[in-house]
Formats: structure tokens, sequence, C-alpha cells
């Protein structure tokens, strides 16, 4: 499934082999929750922009519109009309961020729907039943993300469990008619000693991929880095690496340098629908009075549909205006800044310039 082509320091060029296509790593994976990405763009948009995954929600979709109708009418490829490869999450992020609506046992979760406040048990074999229901290509094994800070016992504990519930994803796994790869999560806070016995144990399952979870949930970047650099050692060299939930340009820069080759998080569509955009001199907002009539793109050298065709000072007036088409543009812009910028990781991992790369991003 995972093919390691290039190395240039710790940073890693690779590719995953799915049913639906070959990802070209490092990849930044393009959040669409509710199977559509926040902003107004549909999967055109998502080929325009250059993404090569699109990541769904598994607690957001088994309650509406529901997974086995997604199912019928042909998984979330045709649910969606995305040809390329999909990626789910397994509900394991809303133990964390639903905290005041669930209740934890050795069985599973009990979440009080976000909508009608109805009740829904998950439990491993729930989550492994509803992805493999959605159609992802790769799939993920249901766990616990930890708050950050915890007390170490409670760490321990829900470590512990969260290793039985992967042994019981992937029996259940087994038992599933799918091509889907399972992955494996490392949980453990900021326990150094705590990761790296849990990545060990995970190894041993010898999955397809592996993640690094529960951060970017309340730590700095520098402890998040740290715990990167630690469990990578420990990490598999011939199964694709995974840091859920990241992040900024910088923090991606950082994580490939040390390792990794997957990355998701919402924060450039999110961080677009509020004027937040990014540029190869850094970020900048748009609503801010000094673009009120600029006639230049966004950013000169990007090549997105929104540069090539607008200016700063029109989607300055669409946004002050309370226009959608503002949020649209934005995102479309932001979305493609990503994806360009991991081709360009990728193009230098090749060349043996990564270091390069890295030093003219992160001088701004």
């Amino acid at each position: 499934m995972f093919e390691l082509l290039n190395k240039s320091g710790r940073a890693r060029r690779g590719v995953i082999k799915t049913v639906h296509g070959d990802i070209q790593t490092p990849v930044f994976m393009n959040v669409a929750t509710q199977a559509a990405i926040k902003g107004a763009l549909d999967s055109t948009d998502l080929t325009n922009v250059g993404c090569q995954v699109a990541l769904a929600n598994t607690y957001h979709l088994h309650i509406r519109p529901g997974d086995e109708l997604i199912r019928t009418l042909g998984g979330l490829h045709g649910f969606m009309n995305w040809k390329g490869p999909m990626l789910t999450d397994s509900g394991g992020f809303q133990i964390f961020s639903l905290a005041e609506l669930r209740k934890i046992t050795e069985e599973g979760v009990t979440f009080s729907s976000h909508v009608d406040g109805r009740k829904i048990a998950m439990s491993p074999e729930d989550s492994i039943a509803i992805q493999v229901n959605l159609g992802a290509d790769i799939i993920m094994a249901f766990d616990e993300c930890i708050p950050i800070p915890s007390s170490r016992e409670y760490v321990e504990e829900s470590c512990n469990r969260t290793y039985r519930w992967l042994v019981r994803c992937l029996e259940e796994h087994k038992k599933s008619d799918t091509q889907s790869a399972l992955f494996g999560i490392n949980q453990g806070a900021t326990y150094k000693d705590i990761r790296i016995e849990h990545m060990k144990q995970i190894a041993q399952l010898d999955l397809p991929g592996y993640a690094i979870g529960g951060l970017a949930v309340g730590e700095t970047a520098e402890q998040m880095y740290d715990i990167v650099e630690t469990v990578e050692e420990y990490m598999p060299e011939n199964r694709p690496r995974y840091l859920m939930g990241v992040g900024t340009p910088e923090n991606i820069i950082e994580a490939v340098a040390r390792g990794i080759d997957m990355f998701d998080c919402v924060l450039p569509a999110r961080n677009g629908r509020h004027g937040k955009l990014y540029t190869c001199d850094g970020s900048i907002n748009i609503k801010n009075e000094q673009y009120s009539n600029d006639d230049t793109p966004i950013d000169s050298k990007c090549i997105c549909y929104t540069c090539k065709n607008h200016s700063k000072a029109y989607i300055r007036h669409l946004f002050k205006s309370g226009e959608m088409l503002a949020m649209r543009l934005a995102v479309i812009h932001n979305l493609h800044y990503y994806n360009d910028l991991m081709a360009r990781i990728r193009g230098a991992i090749e060349a043996d310039e990564f270091d390069e790369l890295k030093r003219s991003i992160l001088c701004y």
C-alpha cells in the first residue's frame, strides 16, 4: 500500500496506493466534514485546487443523513461525486469535542446528539461498520482523543482502553467486506514514555498505517514537535505516518521535517471564511482597509481560480458586503495554497533540498 520513494534528512517522499487512486505524500487532506467543504466548494472545486484526499466525519454523517443511506447511494464517493481517495475519522475526536454530551465505558461511548439530543451508542465495532458503509479508502480506529492537560493516571487508563478498542476494530475490520485500510492511532497526551509504549504496542499489530492523535488540542507548538519527534522513532518506516488535526503551514513544515507523511486540518477553510488568507509572503487579513483599492491578486505567484480572476479589492468588498461569494473565493485560494505547498514540499524532498525550502517558508 505504501512505497517510500525518497528522503531528505528525515523528510519522506512516498506514495500510498488505494482503490480510488494513488496519494502522493507528504499530503494535506482537505476536510469535508459532512461530505462538503465549508465555503460552498464541491468535488469539482476540490479537483481544481489540487486536492488528493477528502476527509469526512464518521460521527456527523452517522447522525445526518445516516451511513446506511449513504451506502445505498454509492458510499461517499457516489454521494458527493468525488472520484479520488477518501479518509474517514472514527468518531474518536468527538469524545474530546463533545465532552459534555458523552459517557465513556469499556464498551464504547454514548453520545447525546448535538442535533436533536437523542442517545447514540458507538462502540469500536460500530465505528468500523459505519466507516465501511461510508466506503472510505482509509478508515481510522476508534480511540479517545485525550484532553491536554490530563493526569498521568487517566492517560494511562485511556491509552490501555484505546489499545483494547483497536484490537476490537481490527477484528471487526477483518470480518467486513471492504478494501479499506485500517490505521491505528497513537495517544498519550504529552507523556513521552506513555506515547512510546503505546506506539510500540500498536506497531506490533502490523497495520497499513499509523497516526499520531491527541495533539493540537491545547499543548504548545514546541510540545507538539517534541512529541512527534519522540513517537516517530518508533513508527514503522514502511508505513504512512499521519499527524491528525495539524495545522498551520509552519506546523506542517516542522512535522514533515520530523518524518510525517499525512496531515488534515480545518484551518485553511475556516480561516478563509473569516478573511485570513495565505500567501507566499505570509498571511493577510483581506478585510483590512489597506486592500480597499488594491487591484492585485491575493498572491501574485498563485495560479488558483481566485487569484487569476479577482483582486484583493473585490474580495474585500464581498466580505464587507456579507456576500457568500467572499467565503467561496477565499477558501478556494487557501486550499490551493495548502495543496501547492505540499507539491513544493514533495519536489524539494525529491531534489534533496527540503532544508532550503523549510528555511524559505519559515523566514517570515
